[in-house]
């Protein structure tokens, strides 16, 4: 009996004193603590995910985003053809005419866009929206000559030709669009006639058989959401743009040939040429909308910090927190002969898991750099004074500390950096195991039986 006794105190002993058990015991609450990681990460989801709701709701209300396409100038051509029929009843052949219609597209010879964007944020509850008002100035020509096969041509209509202008979002329209056509003014009317555009206003120029080109100008109020863009269909399209939003992103299949960003706002200029695109500037019938769609070009306009994208990115950084923390909890464990039970353990990793959590519901109503800074105080000081009463030693509770401020300095370095996030990530982990190498070589493991013996 008194055999078993002692069999049972020295298992009861290694279980509490076990190096081996210890690391183990801390490699599981790592893993168990990856869950609350885990979950927090899904409601980081599920608040963008709100937060995209809310721009879609406002956007829905104001106007989406802008996409103007043309002018585009449409001619009916009547085509007539012959062809020989035999006649049922005197078995004879007969010469039939007929006539078929098709529809010339013409696009501009010139088109120079000169527009000024005045953005504003919106609120729906507590997310931002960024909306804007713009006006654009638009100018240009269209050339007459007609580049098409003239066989069996009989009549050009000139007097049943139409102009169509591609607006994405006709709610966006602030002000009633005046067409000037050669000193001739048109108001346009809404609807597109053109198979080319599936959203835009159309009007009938009054065009002379004999004019070699058509002049046009016009101006567009047009308000919308997010992102302003143009499909190049001049032979040459000139667009220039200016705004005081300090945070544009440049984006489609061509970026501006000039641009200058400063705290003053944006400037940005586009030369696209007809041989930059795949796609001719004069058609008959419905072709090229793919290469059309996909030749657009413009202008984001973001807010200066996507939050939940960083804060999905710091989150991404918890297993290394943990490990880290728990890492050191366990070398002055090692060190001073403290035994530090593995409900304290677990206590401080939730601790390290709340950091997500305030940071993520901070920052939605201040920015990320504050939030991320007062989440971080506040986890540092509550684990750095629990420390204090575990451990009942200031000096290893302020390197717990300094350690702590390293760590989640690291990790806000490391978002602010994203394009050399690998290469920091790397050389920070180098540095990490280096010193954690050199602060345990005096440690001989093989002799460590106990902990707090």
């Amino acid at each position: 009996m008194e055999n078993e006794n002692a069999s049972l105190d020295r298992l009861n002993r290694w279980i509490k004193n076990s190096v081996t058990l210890k690391l183990g015991t801390i490699g599981i609450l790592i893993l168990i603590l990856l869950i609350p990681s885990s979950m927090i990460k899904s409601i980081i989801d599920e608040r963008e995910s709100l937060s995209l709701s809310a721009i879609s709701e406002v956007s829905s209300k104001w106007a989406d985003e802008q996409t103007m396409t043309g002018p585009v100038l449409n001619v009916p051509l009547i085509y007539e053809y012959q062809n020989e029929v035999k006649d049922e009843k005197s078995n004879k052949l007969e010469i039939v005419t007929y006539e078929k219609t098709e529809i010339l597209t013409i696009l501009p010879n010139q088109l120079k866009v000169n527009g000024s964007v005045s953005p504003k944020s919106l609120k729906r509850g507590i997310y931002e929206v960024v909306v804007y008002e713009s006006e654009l100035k638009v100018n240009g020509s269209f050339a007459l000559d007609l580049e098409v096969d003239k066989t069996n041509l009989k009549e050009v209509r000139w007097n049943n030709a139409f102009i169509t202008l591609g607006i994405s979002d006709l709610r966006g329209i602030k002000e009633g669009v005046i067409f000037e056509c050669d000193e001739k003014r048109y108001s346009v009317k809404p609807g597109s006639k053109s198979d080319l555009i599936k959203s835009g206003v159309s009007f009938q120029p009054k065009i002379i058989d004999s004019l070699e080109k058509l002049n046009f100008e016009f101006i567009l109020s047009l308000q919308g959401s997010q992102n302003l863009s143009f499909i190049p269909l001049g032979g040459v399209t000139d667009v220039n743009l200016a705004s005081k939003w300090t945070t544009p992103s440049f984006n489609g299949n061509f970026l501006p040939d000039k641009r200058s960003i400063n705290e003053n706002g944006f400037q940005a200029t586009w030369k696209v040429l007809q041989l930059n695109r795949n796609y001719p500037q004069q058609w008959l019938g419905f072709q090229n909308p793919e290469q059309i769609k996909n030749s657009q070009f413009g202008v984001n306009l973001l807010l200066p910090l996507d939050d939940y994208q960083k804060s999905m990115r710091s989150a991404k950084y918890s297993v290394m927190t943990l490990a880290l923390t728990f890492l050191v909890f366990f070398i002055v464990e090692i060190l001073n002969k403290k035994k530090i039970h593995p409900l304290q353990y677990t206590l401080v990793g939730l601790g390290l898991c709340l950091f997500y959590i305030l940071l993520v519901s901070i920052s939605e109503h201040s920015n990320f750099n504050f939030s991320y800074l007062i989440s971080s105080v506040s986890i540092i000081t509550m684990i750095t004074l629990y420390s204090l009463s575990i451990l009942r030693n200031k000096k290893m509770s302020m390197i717990l500390s300094v350690i702590l401020v390293c760590i989640y300095g690291f990790v806000f370095i490391t978002l602010q950096l994203a394009d050399y996030a690998l290469l920091l990530g790397s050389i920070g982990l180098t540095i990490i195991l280096g010193l954690t190498m050199y602060f345990t070589r005096k440690i001989d493991w093989y002799n460590i039986q106990e902990i707090g013996k």
